[in-house]
């Protein structure tokens, strides 16, 4: 049986920027067992009150997930854009830390350069690594997708690079590139024996291969991944950490589908053998 915890993004609560007073009053109707905060640019011009709402909020939060544009802007290999992403990822750091988080999840590429500049991405880092250590983070670095290769060749050249690097899997992700099987191969069982995928992103995804139109967090069920293999497999691996539901629950007016969230919990913990909260 894993006794792994399941989070909730607050991104799939709040439309973007959206106003995080309203997690509050949504974790009292969610049967999960805590949040992994989404970080939204807007958030900056308001860091003291987010921080103090997170405090006093009582909301457990062990994982950070980064605001987007740090690695747009570390995939550019520009001086400026290179400070202000080191910049952001301290000011998402300083917030992890004051809420006692332990991991923080980055998009080590993103936006419209992507994985175009790789060698930038590889190059940056250890600059990152060493800020999130200094606030006490464990850095996680996620399968984003790429306009010109595979993240899962990235993870492999970043592993190559530094052999420590930490990774979160994310199942839509992987899915996107025709990935996830690479999951429950020999030649990639270093992933999980090393126990280097720290953390899993659970969504589903409809499309085809990069098929960018279909490029959206659905809930388990609504596309096409097999996810009795998935669960049968972390549970054959002993994996006992978190996982977390990014499916967009909001209905873009701001309105969140309760029912269906709990639904997703459920139904990971029914696949992991665990009690229903």
């Amino acid at each position: 049986m894993s006794s792994g915890k399941i989070l909730c993004s607050t991104g799939a609560l709040l439309l973007y920027g959206g106003d995080y007073r309203l997690l509050e009053p949504l974790s009292k109707q969610l049967r999960c067992d805590g949040f992994e905060f989404m970080m939204d640019c807007p958030y900056y011009q308001e860091m003291e009150a987010l921080k103090r709402f997170l405090q006093e909020s009582g909301l457990y939060i062990p994982v950070v997930h980064c605001e987007k544009s740090i690695g747009e802007n570390i995939s550019t290999g520009k001086e400026a854009q290179w400070a202000d992403a080191y910049e952001k990822f301290e000011m998402n750091c300083d917030i992890a830390q004051s809420i006692g988080a332990k991991m923080i999840v980055v998009h080590l590429w993103d936006g419209l350069t992507s994985d175009s500049n790789f060698q930038n991405n590889i190059a940056g880092y250890p600059r990152l690594n060493q800020i999130a250590q200094r606030y006490g983070l464990d850095l996680l670095v996620e399968n984003v997708v790429c306009s010109v290769e595979n993240p899962m060749k990235h993870f492999c050249e970043l592993n190559e690079t530094y052999p420590n690097v930490h990774f979160v899997f994310d199942t839509k992700m992987a899915a996107f590139h025709g990935q996830i099987d690479l999951l429950y191969e020999t030649e990639y069982e270093w992933l999980w024996r090393r126990k280097q995928i720290r953390h899993f992103h659970v969504n589903d995804y409809a499309g085809g291969y990069m098929d960018w139109g279909n490029l959206r967090s659905l809930p388990i069920g609504k596309g096409k991944i097999d996810f009795k293999r998935f669960f049968d497999f972390v549970k054959k691996i002993g994996y006992d950490d978190f996982f977390t539901v990014e499916a967009t629950a909001h209905n873009g007016a701001g309105v969140v589908d309760v029912d269906m969230l709990n639904g997703q919990f459920a139904y990971i913990r029914a696949s992991l053998g665990a009690v229903e909260k």
